[in-house]
Order: C-alpha cells, then sequence, then structure tokens
C-alpha cells in the first residue's frame, strides 16, 4: 500500500489512543488498515473515525449485509475505488457473493429492496437535488454519513489500489478475499465498545439517530475534524462552507480549475489551504504533490495536512447530514 504523500508511524510504535484504537481494530475489525493508519497523526480524528464506524457499520441489530451494501453504493457515488472495493469483498464475506459482483461491475441489485437502498445511498451526494431523507435505522443512516467521511479521506491520502497492479479487483481476488475476512466480518459487536475512545460531544446527538451510540460518535467525529478548521482564516471557511451547499455534492470535471477560481481572491497565506480543503470535499483525489508541498511550506507537519483534509471531508459529509428531511412514516 503507498500512502500518498506521508508515511504513518508504524503500527507498532503506536501509543495512547492512537495504540487503543489500534487493539480494538485488531480485536474487532481487520486490523489497523491504511484506512486509520493514514489518520494516525491525529489520534482524536483516527479515534472518533473508528467508534463512528464501528458504531455504525459494525454494532446493533441492522442487517450488515444493507450496511455493506449502503458503504459500497456510497464509495461508488464519492468515486472511492479502494473503500469501493473493500466493501464488495466484505459483502463477499457475508456470503453475498452476486450483489457483491453486480456492485462491483456497476449495477443495480435486482431485488427491489436492495435496489432502493442503493439508490437511496447514491441520492446522498447531491442531497438537495434529490430531496434527500432517511426512512431506515440509525446505524444504516449512520453507514452512509462515515463513508461520506472516510471515502474523501482515502481518496486524498492513499493510492486507490488494495493490491499491486488493482489486483482486488479481479473477481477471484474478491472472493478469496472475502472468504479469508468471513470469520471476523460475521461477528457480531455489542453497541457502544468505541464510544470510551471519544469525549463527550459540544451538542446533543442528530434527531435522526435517536438515542443510539451512532449519533454520540457522529457528533465527535464533527467535533474532531472540525478543528482543521482553524488553521484557515475566516473568509477562508466560508468560502469552504458555502461552496459545499451551493455546489451541493456535485463532481467537478476540471477539479484543478474549477478550485483555481474559488480561491482566486483569497489572501495568499490562505489559499493553498482552501483549495485542499475544497478539493477534500468534492474532489480529494486531485489533491496533487504541488499543493501538498507548497501547504508544507507553511505548515510541515503531517498532521496539519490530516486535519485539513478532515476538515473538508467533514464539511462536505454534515451537508450531507444537515439536509436529512424528516424521516417519512
Amino acid at each position: 500500500m503507498v500512502y500518498r504523500f506521508f508515511r504513518p508511524v508504524p503500527t507498532r510504535t503506536a501509543t495512547g489512543l492512537t495504540a487503543e484504537v489500534y487493539r480494538q481494530l485488531r480485536n474487532e475489525f481487520l486490523g489497523p488498515l491504511p484506512t486509520f493508519q493514514a489518520l494516525s497523526a491525529v489520534p482524536e480524528v483516527l479515534a472518533a473515525t473508528w467508534a463512528l464506524m464501528r458504531e455504525s457499520l459494525l454494532a446493533g441489530e441492522a442487517s450488515r449485509v444493507d450496511r455493506e451494501l449502503v458503504a459500497s453504493a456510497v464509495s461508488r457515488a464519492n468515486h472511492c475505488r479502494f473503500c469501493l472495493d473493500a466493501h464488495v469483498m466484505l459483502l463477499h464475506a457475508l456470503g453475498e457473493h452476486e450483489l457483491a459482483e453486480v456492485i462491483a461491475g456497476g449495477g443495480t441489485p435486482p431485488e427491489p429492496r436492495y435496489a432502493a437502498l442503493v439508490a437511496w445511498a447514491e441520492a446522498s451526494r447531491n442531497p438537495r437535488a434529490a430531496t434527500w431523507h432517511s426512512r431506515y435505522r440509525p446505524e444504516i443512516t449512520g453507514t452512509l454519513l462515515t463513508f461520506h467521511f472516510i471515502n474523501r479521506v482515502v481518496s486524498a491520502l492513499l493510492d486507490p489500489d488494495l493490491l499491486p497492479g488493482g489486483l482486488q479487483r479481479l473477481p477471484v481476488v474478491r472472493t478469496v478475499g472475502g472468504r479469508l475476512a468471513a470469520r471476523t466480518a460475521r461477528q457480531p459487536k455489542e453497541p457502544g465498545g468505541g464510544l470510551p475512545l471519544v469525549g463527550a460531544g459540544s451538542t446533543a446527538p442528530p434527531a435522526w439517530a435517536g438515542d443510539s451510540p451512532v449519533g454520540v460518535a457522529y457528533v465527535a467525529l464533527r467535533d474532531a475534524a472540525r478543528q482543521g478548521g482553524t488553521l484557515l482564516g475566516e473568509t477562508a471557511r466560508e468560502t469552504v462552507t458555502a461552496t459545499v451547499r451551493w455546489e451541493d455534492g456535485r463532481h467537478p470535471d476540471h477539479p484543478a480549475e474549477w478550485v483555481a477560481e474559488l480561491v482566486r481572491e483569497l489572501p495568499d497565506t490562505d489559499r493553498t489551504g482552501t483549495r485542499i480543503a475544497l478539493l477534500a470535499a468534492f474532489a480529494p483525489a486531485a489533491i496533487s504533490e504541488g499543493d501538498v508541498a507548497s501547504w508544507r511550506l507553511s505548515h510541515p507537519a503531517d498532521a496539519d495536512l490530516v486535519r485539513l483534509v478532515a476538515y473538508g471531508a467533514i464539511t462536505a459529509t454534515d451537508h450531507v447530514a444537515r439536509a436529512l428531511a424528516p424521516a417519512h412514516p
């Protein structure tokens, strides 16, 4: 696995909160995967990301197949090849081989309930345009929001291939990988196990979450990731927020030119940071070595790059969450 802009500290030397997150990842998931290692420079964002994914995707009584289907469909809508491949493999791990291959091939599941779930998840990329709502359990809605965030972080900080040469896209490799992960994927998790890793949130959990631990974890991630906005000035933050609202999740045709126009009038000190945050929200794979090199002239630490990417990612994710219409009966 190739990290795009830095190599994280090896897992064996992790300490403190990062080591505790890695311990849970080993016990309850597939280990400290690159998705989480890429966030390790900012332990509070790492912990909140894992807590939200654990409580939404892994714990609770909602169908795990439904949740993996949502994770895959959101990843497809966000053009996150890495996450799509990973969660197609986990559909194989749950024994849903035909469903996994339909999703991998860009198709629509033939079963109406699954087709509706995929359509709902993909519509959330443009929530206002789609008049998006959720009639689903907190775990399923939480899974959708988890992957809106994770897709952006992964696309910004990791290369898209799980295996050399994209071998994970071969059906036989996906099937074998699913078999290897089957035992872990099928083990139930008790709700709430991730919450000791995160502090009390600044606000009450959102209405869509009810009294589920998913809502607590979502607020924790929102609080931790928003801290990256302090790296930018007020006008720059307003630019990011306003752009996320009015563009409503569209995929820019030419991201570099699109973002250059948006930051043209900003102060020099904020131009590069705002560029990276906006790309993280809309087209994270378009963040370039040149963008990062320019940012590191004033912010050399890996942690500041991760904070900035997380800020752009959570701004886009929270736009999806805020657009939720009242659930239909």
